[in-house]
């Protein structure tokens, strides 16, 4: 079984219909557009309505991806749900999302790595796949960040936005499929992006839901160094295990963060504008979404073909990040 590779069958996304616009941020909370656009890139991102959840976009986006692999979803063995933005503590989502499939020959679970867990999950479902554990695993990115944003901080509340991305992960032949792979974490950096509230250290009370320590904090500028170095670091590095560089890639697709800091690691990287996917003005940062939906606009958009190389790389709240390297 050594010699199986594993690649990707099928994409699918899915987000809400409701945009938040530059514009619409102006009127609650002290910002503009020049202001957000500059410093981010951000021009609207997508907003989940009351009453939706994250399975529901997960799922729109999981029966998209199995469908374009050319399976059912009783041939998926294996769910993996990237979310920091879970429908409910117990069970996990990918349960949920499995139950609603009906996939019900499929492990389900959640993998919970922030903005890097589509890389998470790609990395373990690479292995179920190589090892002959799993034959056909669906990984998702699902998040509805909008629900634990603080309207009234404006460092945080113009970053983030709502939406799923899946892909359906089989044994390929030839030299198609995941080439190199690489997953590291530092929680020495906790700080740096975190939700306090809500778990058994600080269990959700009224006084935690008052004082909103369920939002997001963030220290825009310390996390800005560490991701730039952490991202292009582990480019090198999956391109390295590889045997390539970064001249044989034909799309980088990075997590979807902040429009400076994809352009300060391809900068870092030599990867030019017109190989550097950018998806951020339309979405903002949908965390462990944001490469699952801008890797299927790729697809739909025909600006992946047979035999490219593609460079996916993430960094995320723990701190997390992750590179992967694939052949069309």
């Amino acid at each position: 079984m050594g010699n199986v590779r594993a690649g990707i069958l099928g994409t699918g996304h899915s987000y809400p219909e409701g945009i938040l616009t530059n514009a619409d941020l102006e009127k609650t909370v002290e910002t503009s557009d020049e202001w957000i656009t500059t410093r981010t890139g951000i021009k609207q991102r997508r907003k989940a309505a009351p009453g939706e959840y994250t399975s529901q976009f997960a799922v729109r986006a999981a029966r998209q991806a199995i469908e374009r692999a050319g399976l059912e979803p009783s041939d998926i063995d294996l769910i993996l749900c990237a979310t920091v933005t879970p429908d409910q503590i117990l069970p996990s989502t990918g349960c949920l999302i499995q139950a609603e499939l009906g996939a019900h020959r499929a492990a389900a679970m959640d993998v919970v790595a922030a903005c890097s867990g589509f890389l998470y999950g790609l990395t373990l479902a690479n292995t179920m796949v190589q090892t002959g554990q799993s034959r056909n695993a669906l990984v998702i990115g699902a998040e509805i960040l909008t629900q634990y944003v603080d309207y009234s901080d404006r460092q945080t509340c113009v970053l983030f936005g709502d939406g799923a991305g899946a892909a359906v992960l089989g044994p390929v032949e030839g030299d198609r499929g995941i080439l190199a792979t690489r997953i590291k974490s530092d929680g020495r950096y906790e700080e740096q992006l975190y939700s306090p509230g809500g778990g058994t250290r600080r269990p959700p009370s009224a006084e935690t839901l008052a004082s909103g320590d369920h939002f997001f904090k963030m220290k825009g500028n310390e996390l800005f160094k560490v991701a730039v170095r952490s991202m292009a670091d582990i480019s090198r590095e999956v391109l390295e295990q590889a045997g390539l560089t970064a001249e044989d890639v034909s799309l980088f697709i990075p997590h979807q963060a902040n429009q400076r800091i994809t352009d300060a690691v391809a900068n870092k990287l030599n990867v030019d504008d017109a190989r550097v996917y950018s998806n951020i003005a339309m979405h903002g940062n949908t965390s462990s979404a944001s490469i699952p939906i801008a890797l299927d606009e790729c697809v739909e958009a025909g600006r992946i073909k047979k035999d490219d190389l593609i460079l996916l790389a993430s960094f995320g709240g723990g701190v997390t990040w992750g590179g992967v390297l694939m052949r069309w």
